[in-house]
Parts: structure tokens; sequence; C-alpha cells
């Protein structure tokens, strides 16, 4: 079994150490407050290694951490450590992306931009399998099956209860004319996208129109993922064909907080982008 999930350990870890230079201690000081090597405490900075709540607690209290953060730090390391029903499909899932879905399941807000494509977590049944038969080349029809059935799982986070996630996604038009599936399959996928945006309160969508040109993300789509406050932790998740890289340091975050706030602009406001999608859909 992979240890899951590192990309959350590589978040915790930095934030620990972000709170121990605040706190003016050294790694020494660290150590000595938990009374272990200094090496441990080094490797929980990193990610390489986990904590149990009660040294996360002595650390927290001693950097002077108020009450509501600690909880809501004490929780991402719960989450570093608990076992996720996307393991139960490890045969088909790349690791950085069963990270991906991990941390997805616990975001406070995800705000993706996609240019060619549905966001994995808006697309129909029948979408997401002629993406899967369509991409995934080497894999069995068996595994096609399962990878579509992990995105109908997936999409349980927009209506999971209080909190919700909130989730804006910026389209492309060329991904509500891109057929994926053929004419029936791109209609109801349409659909649904009018659906999703008129009955949760949660989702919102926009469309970036041909007609804008150049614009912000001209570099390529992302996703960016940030936690329930007052953690202020946020991640910056990159797809590709190998299973994905992520961006963690707070740089990378904000400029890709940047980029999306200009895409925001750029785009149709939601109404309108609604009317461009029902268009687009009679036009089939």
């Amino acid at each position: 079994m992979i240890e899951v999930p590192t990309v959350r350990r590589r978040l915790l870890g930095a934030e620990l150490r972000r709170l121990r230079d605040k706190a003016g201690l050294t790694l020494e000081d660290a150590a000595r407050i938990l009374e272990c090597d200094r090496s441990k405490i080094s490797r929980i900075e990193t990610g390489h290694r986990g904590m149990r709540p009660k040294e996360l607690r002595e650390l927290l209290s001693e950097y002077g951490v108020d009450e509501a953060r600690r909880h809501a730090l004490a929780e991402l390391a719960r989450q570093a450590n608990k076992r996720g029903w996307w393991q139960d499909y490890e045969d088909i899932l790349a690791e950085p992306y069963q990270d991906f879905i991990s941390l997805e399941a616990s975001a406070a807000s995800i705000w993706a931009y996609e240019a060619q494509l549905i966001p994995g977590l808006l697309q129909t049944e029948r979408y997401s399998a002629a993406i899967a038969e369509a991409s995934l080349v080497k894999e069995s029809k068996e595994q096609r099956e399962r990878f579509v059935a992990v995105r109908m799982a997936r999409q349980r986070v927009l209506n999971q209860g209080e909190p919700s996630l909130a989730f804006w996604a910026i389209l492309g038009e060329a991904a509500l004319r891109q057929r994926v599936g053929g004419i029936d399959v791109m209609r109801e996928q349409l659909h649904r996208l009018v659906e999703l945006s008129s009955d949760l309160p949660n989702v919102n969508l926009q469309v970036l129109p041909f007609d804008v040109g150049a614009h912000a993300a001209n570099a390529g789509t992302f996703v960016l993922l940030t936690f329930p406050e007052p953690t202020d932790l946020g991640i910056v998740y990159l797809d590709s064909l190998t299973g994905g890289m992520y961006l963690e340091e707070p740089r990378d975050v904000n400029r890709h907080r940047l980029v999306y706030e200009h895409l925001r602009a750029s785009a149709l406001p939601t109404q309108a982008s609604i009317k461009l999608i029902e268009k687009v859909a009679r036009e089939l």
C-alpha cells in the first residue's frame, strides 16, 4: 500500500516550518519540545514522516498558535493518515492522482480552469466514458470502467453537506464545442452543466469565449485548491499524461490565484455563460 497522501504531509510540514520560523525557534528548539532528534523534526517539516496528534499539539502550543488554527492543522494531519475510498483503485490511479483526490475531498474551495474539456467534477458518466475510451489506450475495458467509476464517485464532494465545497470552474469555449462522445453525449453534458449551475449554489460556472483572444492563462490549465480556514493553505495541481504535478510554494500558489482572478474578469458572467452553453447545445 502506498503512503498517502504525501502531498498533504508536505503541505502540513511546510506550514509547521513557517510557524516555527515565525516563533523564532530552531530545529533544535523544536526537537527539545518533543524530546527527539533534530532529524525527526526535519523529516516532519519536509513531509517525509507523519506525527502523532499529541506531538502536533505540543509543537503548536509552543509555537503560540491560536486554538482555531491548531484545530484546522490537526484536521489536516488527521486526513494525512486516513485511508480513502480511492485507494481501492490503486491499480488504475497514479499516485499523484490519488493525492489529488484526497486533497479534493477535504478542500474548502477549488478553482479549476479547463481549456478543452469539461472538468471531472462536472462530467456526465457517458462523457467520462468517452474520455476514458480515447485516452486510456493501454488499459483494458474493465480498467476504463473503473476509471469512470472513480470520476463519478469524486462528484460527491459537490453536495456532501455543510460546509459545502465552493467549486468555481472557468471553461474555454473549446470545451463546449469539442464533440466528446458524439452529439448526443455532448448535448447531455451541456445540459448537465446548466443543471448543476442552477441546482447547486456552491457551483459557479463561467465560459471564456473565443473572442477574448490572449488571456492570463495561455500557459495552460490548472486547478487551485484551498483548505478550511484558518490555515490559509493552498496548492496548485497541473495535470499530465504521467499523473500530474503539484506547486506548493506560496509564491506559485499566489501567482495562480492572481491569474485566476484575471480569468474571472475576462470570462463571461455566469448568466451569459449559461446562455452560451444553451446556444451551443441547440446548435449541435
